[in-house]
């Protein structure tokens, strides 16, 4: 999984964390541990100890987090596949997309919410109780982080969760869950180039404001919401066209009632580009497949006297596709059932042909073409 290496499970929800988390671990320690080292009470090892248990309870805090999109995801009855800690933080990776705006506003907006909740409890922890300087330094920490989670995700953006809230509500205006990606995905864009350039300016010495890791920030904003950007386009492309708008032009139709002899001699022989073929009544209906290799167990000194009908096999079911539905639907369920190829059908039960993944390429293509023309 992208080289993440799984630690376990956490209520059932796969656990991973990514190389890049042991380096963030290590500098944490390093950062903070020297920090508790100029308090003359903590001696010899035990600023670096204190270090790791605040580096572990940081990232605590961002599983946390993960933990709050995760249980409202699992509330509507979505599963989450896996939760990873890396470098930036945690990602939560969800089968799918919620169905109403609404939902999808409520599991965006809960990581925030329990980072929220957990600087409240650290807060008045802190304010409330008298702890030694190490533990009341740690809790002084932990709540501050969790403050800057919250309000550093909320920034309306994607990738993060303010992106999807801003994302939330365009699809509920515009009833529209591409274009909320799309809208949500520039301004992501407009913050990450904001970053790099604030980081740039830092690190050059012409700001005091950012550093070289504010632009790095940036630039992964701007990656991961220009992938966004591209994807949501491209759905929002194949939510316009049906099925039947990406059929193959010549599929391979044959009417039943022809013998094996004319298959051959009409369809195959000096043709290789087909080895099945879809076979229909004379309404145009399907009745079935014939392949090139159900024809080879048929003697050829039969073949005049075989009909097609009669070597006829039964089309897998879940093959066929409502000539209607909308490619994005297709492409969905290509990459759910990793099928090659679908059989095209009208409400009827009349073919309309084949489509494949290429001949879904090929459209987008023509109209990319047509655009430029």
């Amino acid at each position: 999984m992208n080289g993440n290496i799984r630690v376990g499970n956490l209520f059932g929800i796969p656990f991973y964390v990514n190389p890049s988390w042991f380096f963030i671990l290590g500098l944490v320690t390093l950062i903070y541990g020297g920090q508790l080292a100029q308090f003359p009470q903590i001696g010899g090892i035990t600023p670096w100890i204190l270090g790791l248990v605040a580096a572990i309870l940081l990232f605590a805090s961002v599983l946390a987090h993960e933990l709050g999109h995760s249980f409202v995801a699992i509330a509507q009855g979505i599963e989450v596949k896996s939760i990873s800690l890396f470098i930036f933080g945690g990602l939560a990776s969800l089968e799918k997309e919620s169905k109403t705006p609404a939902g999808s506003f409520y599991i965006a907006i809960a990581g925030p919410a329990v980072s929220l909740l957990l600087y409240a409890f650290f807060t008045a922890l802190n304010a409330s109780i008298a702890l030694p300087t190490p533990a009341d330094e740690i809790i002084f920490l932990l709540a501050q982080i969790n403050l800057f989670l919250a309000l550093f995700n909320l920034i309306p953006g994607l990738p993060l969760d303010g992106g999807n809230i801003l994302k939330a509500l365009v699809w509920q205006i515009t009833g529209n869950p591409n274009k909320g990606v799309i809208f949500a995905s520039r301004v992501g864009q407009f913050f990450g180039w904001l970053a790099v350039v604030i980081g740039l300016m830092g690190t050059l010495g012409i700001s005091s404001v950012g550093s070289l890791w504010t632009a790095i920030i940036g630039w992964f904003l701007l990656q991961n919401a220009g992938f966004s950007a591209q994807s949501a386009t491209i759905q929002d492309k194949l939510s316009n066209y049906t099925a039947e708008d990406a059929v193959i032009a010549d599929s391979p139709i044959v009417a039943a009632n022809l013998t094996l002899r004319e298959l051959a001699n009409d369809y195959i022989i000096g043709k290789e580009k087909w080895r099945k073929f879809l076979v229909t009544n004379g309404e145009g209906q399907l009745l079935g497949t014939i392949s090139v290799e159900e024809m080879k167990k048929v003697p050829t000194s039969q073949w005049t006297e075989t009909s097609v009908k009669d070597v006829t096999q039964p089309a897998a079911t879940d093959t066929l596709v409502k000539s209607n539905i909308s490619l994005l639907e297709v492409v969905k369920l290509i990459e759910k059932q990793e099928i090659k190829e679908f059989t095209v059908v009208r409400e009827d039960g009349v073919v309309v042909g084949l489509l494949e993944k290429a001949s879904i390429i090929n459209l987008l293509q023509k109209e990319a073409k047509a655009k430029l023309a």
